[in-house]
């Protein structure tokens, strides 16, 4: 089950990561040269506090 969920969270933080780079760069007006290391860095702080606060709750819940 625990595959299962993290796959789903790690799905939608694919879509979210894109959608908060997208938003950043219509503010900006334009493109960012490196728009791939940026995307990285935005999925990798919301994979890192998710991914936490999933184990969390697994491990209250056991």
């Amino acid at each position: 089950m625990e595959v299962i969920i993290y796959t789903v969270v790690a799905a939608g933080l694919y879509f979210t990561s894109d959608w908060i780079l997208d938003r950043l760069e219509v503010s900006r007006g334009e493109r960012f040269k490196n728009r791939s290391i940026i995307f990285f860095a935005i999925i990798l702080v919301l994979a890192f506090i998710s991914f936490n606060f999933i184990k969390f709750l697994l491990l209250t819940s056991e």
